[in-house]
């Protein structure tokens, strides 16, 4: 399979290229027969998370799940803003 595109060629076919970067390939962009960039897959980066980091720093209450106040509730919804353009 082709690794190396002219400019041209690597414009018109940039998300197959893509493709073949992601699954691992190298491919080299030409510019008159001379190599001037490489696509190359990006290392997958770990994420190291700890557990437990915001232990004791804030509390759940109890009606966190109640439910929202009308006043509130209408402005998720949009609705308090209807009523003013009816009016």
């Amino acid at each position: 399979m082709k690794r190396a595109f002219t400019i041209t060629e690597a414009k018109a076919q940039f998300s197959k290229l893509l493709r073949r970067v992601a699954a691992g390939e190298e491919i080299t962009i030409t510019k008159r027969g001379v190599p001037m960039a490489r696509l190359v897959p990006v290392a997958a980066q770990k994420v190291n998370r700890q557990l437990g980091f915001y232990e004791g720093k804030f509390t759940v209450p109890d009606d966190f799940d109640a439910p929202l106040p009308d006043k509130i509730l209408d402005a998720f919804e949009r609705k308090a803003n209807q009523r003013r353009r009816k009016a």
